[in-house]
């Protein structure tokens, strides 16, 4: 059973390359079906740990976070430090209609959120921030690859908040390790913007 359970993934691996973004996203959309709410815990506990950790966050004053969805790694532990460190956290406040997003600052969990579509948490409030003044973005995907390249969940939303001129933040990838793809082989496109890290709750990878 062994053998087979490998070879099936070395398959798998094989066929990466041949696959488009929403094959890719289906197969990872499995792979975090998987994890366990337990080992999710534990998993998201760990990479706010390593996202803690790294000179980007200790430096940054301004930290645009993610509200996970269900089954995405959790960003809750790094929140509730930035907030003990008097850091300025900010989120994103979605537009579905307009399909775009506004970095908006939040100061406590107990604020008015919308829960939307997939179980994402809404901001309601309009405390805009200025795109200029954020100096880490905490970036989530389905999939990254190890040079920084994401695949989405295909909305497009990060990938145009990404390209605004204005941005000066460094962005940091975070996700479980079962999101890394550990080939170089995910289907990229001349506007896609790499990551300059990457966390999970097993590593760290610095691309710049």
């Amino acid at each position: 059973m062994q053998r087979i359970a490998f070879e099936i993934k070395k398959m798998v691996r094989q066929a990466h390359h041949k696959m488009n973004k929403n094959q890719l996203r289906s197969i990872f959309r499995q792979r975090l079906a998987e994890i366990s709410p337990a080992q999710r815990a534990q998993k998201s506990k760990s990479a706010c740990s390593n996202l803690i950790s790294t000179g980007q966050f200790q430096n940054a004053k301004v930290i645009m976070f993610y509200l996970p969805m269900p089954q995405e790694a959790g960003t809750t532990d790094a929140i509730l430090y930035a907030w003990k460190k008097d850091k300025t956290v900010v989120v994103p406040k979605v537009f579905w209609k307009q399909k775009k997003m506004i970095p908006v600052r939040i100061s406590s969990f107990e604020e008015d959120f919308s829960i939307d579509v997939g179980g994402l948490r809404n901001p309601k409030n309009n405390d805009e921030v200025a795109p200029q003044t954020i100096d880490l973005i905490v970036v989530p995907a389905l999939v990254f690859d190890r040079k920084g390249y994401r695949i989405g969940r295909g909305g497009g939303y990060y990938d145009k908040f990404l390209a605004n001129p204005k941005l000066l933040a460094k962005k940091s990838g975070f996700c479980f390790a079962e999101q890394l793809l550990e080939s170089d082989n995910l289907p990229v496109m001349p506007n896609d913007i790499p990551v300059d890290l990457l966390v999970t709750d097993k590593e760290i990878i610095l691309f710049s």
